[in-house]
């Protein structure tokens, strides 16, 4: 955003204090937003000397426009302000406008009374810990029990990380300017950053897509583009077949919640290849999706290495498949999957046990010609690349990229937020998804929605490109299944969800998000 800013001001010719004015008057709207009925509504705004505190200062001056009572506090002295942020102070002074200097702990009001508090102390260059009396403000402020609006990122927060190194300020809402920030959608920073509002301030198109930047937010714009049109004449066929291997003794929910799942993200027909033995629960658990008996470990519930031939034939019939969800760790699987996947011709997922198996030898992605989608959670992507949880989870972002692209795959890596990654280096964080998520089978529910999303653009984007047809149905399927869970959290609360609700809400998911 500094080379943005800058660009824009040298490059483009318009003026630092233009962008601030943009600015400050996109969250001023934001303001106004959260207030209703803004005459006489009384706001208090908290500035800092920065720039980020020259935006709160033009807030303030359209909300006084408008009929609101405002009053600042400025977190340094008045000759401490300097540039553009000085001029818009010295704009609210020639106004009238109440500006109240802090500069020591008892200086801090006692009580806050205002129907809404602006937050401008710090902007997206904070770095470090807020210390000393504006630590105290910060308390105040989060205590005070008082809608805040956050001017860029919330006061504290580490716009490059989402991380905290002290006290930070929580916000109700954030107005962001131009781009959103990485620390709004990664924890702690989603918590601190409230409803996140991206306001255009001005900046060329062109200016941002010269910075060449590889990470994306995926949006509900987005995906709408995204899914499918199904034609008047769609019929099972035409909307993809899917062919799922899955399922093992104990673990014939995964494979019964990935299936269905499937189809009820779209695709028109299902085949679940399971052990022999289990055949029967499955064809009870399942009506919709069709079974395939395959040969069991001498009937111990597991996939038998012996089957391969006929898992080959099976997957033949299908347009893309899924292998992973509940398969166990037999040894013989274990071996079925990686030879499975080392000669495979079709578009696939693999999660789970899959991703198990293919962790004893990585290289066998490399024989594989198929395009790949992997959806390893933390644990499993340490197993995959050999790096410990905890350096992983120090820069998830990094070690999600650099497997996509050392391994030509499209990696999801799941967590909060999810992360998509491709070969080429873009990445693609998913905004959608709650701590309700955090159950058993959720995980094989996602599975179940990319593959039939994937089936469905198979069928219905013939002339596109296969590996932009992989991205878009993992970054679609990622959303939805976010979006999933959280209308399941509207619904039930986070404590009591379960897989089978989030899988419920699949329709209603894709039904919002067409609408």
């Amino acid at each position: 955003m500094r080379n943005i800013d800058k660009r824009t001001i040298e490059g483009v010719g318009l003026p630092g204090l233009e962008l601030m004015e943009k600015a400050g008057r996109s969250t001023a709207f934001v303001a106004k937003e959260m207030l209703g009925e803004v005459r006489n509504k009384k706001v208090a705004i908290f500035c800092g000397r920065g720039n980020n505190g020259g935006d709160g200062f033009v807030v303030g001056r359209y909300l006084a426009q408008w009929g609101a009572e405002v009053e600042f506090f400025l977190t340094a002295r008045r000759d401490q302000v300097k540039g553009d942020a000085k001029t818009n102070l010295k704009k609210a002074v020639d106004l009238n406008l109440p500006i109240m200097e802090i500069l020591s702990h008892k200086q801090i009001p006692n009580q806050i009374k205002a129907h809404l508090i602006v937050d401008a102390l710090f902007g997206t260059g904070f770095t470090g810990e807020i210390t000393g009396y504006i630590k105290d403000i910060v308390e105040k402020l989060n205590s005070s029990r008082i809608p805040i609006l956050s001017v860029d990122v919330p006061s504290g927060l580490d716009a490059d990380t989402g991380k905290l190194t002290g006290p930070c300020v929580k916000a109700s809402r954030t107005a962001t300017m131009a781009l959103p920030k990485i620390g709004h959608f990664f924890f702690p920073g989603k918590e601190m950053s409230g409803k996140v509002t991206v306001v255009d301030i001005g900046v060329p198109s062109h200016v941002v897509e010269e910075e060449n930047i590889m990470l994306n937010l995926i949006t509900e714009e987005e995906i709408k583009r995204l899914i499918p049109d199904r034609p008047g004449d769609a019929y099972k066929g035409s909307c993809g077949r899917v062919v799922l291997i899955a399922g093992s003794t104990g673990m014939t929910g995964a494979a019964s919640l990935a299936s269905l799942s499937c189809l009820k993200a779209g695709a028109g027909m299902a085949i679940l290849g399971i052990p022999r033995t289990l055949n029967p629960i499955l064809e009870m658990k399942l009506t919709e999706v069709m079974t395939q008996p395959l040969p069991d470990v001498r009937k111990k519930g597991a996939l038998a290495l012996r089957g391969l031939g006929e898992i080959r034939k099976l997957l033949k019939w299908g347009h893309c498949c899924a292998i992973g969800p509940g398969l166990g760790q037999h040894f013989e699987t274990i071996e079925l999957v990686r030879r499975l996947v080392g000669k495979l011709e079709m578009p696939a997922v693999i999660d789970a046990d899959g991703l198990n198996a293919l962790a004893q030898d990585v290289s066998i992605l490399k024989e594989c010609k198929a395009p790949l989608i992997l959806t390893p959670h933390i644990g499993e992507l340490s197993k995959l690349n050999g790096i410990p949880l905890q350096k992983i989870a120090q820069d998830r972002i990094k070690y999600a990229s650099d497997f996509a692209q050392k391994h030509r795959c499209i990696l999801i890596f799941k967590g909060a937020p999810t992360i998509i990654s491709e070969p080429e280096g873009q990445t693609y964080v998913n905004p959608t998804g709650n701590a309700g998520m955090a159950t058993a089978g959720s995980g094989d529910v996602l599975t179940g929605i990319i593959v039939g999303l994937l089936a469905q653009m198979l069928m219905l984007k013939k002339r596109e490109n296969i590996n932009q047809i992989m991205l878009d149905s993992a970054c679609a399927g990622v959303f939805i299944h976010g979006l999933s869970g959280d209308l399941t959290r509207e619904e039930k609360g986070e404590m009591g969800m379960i897989a089978s609700d989030m899988m419920e809400k699949i329709p209603q998911a894709l039904k919002r998000i067409r609408e």
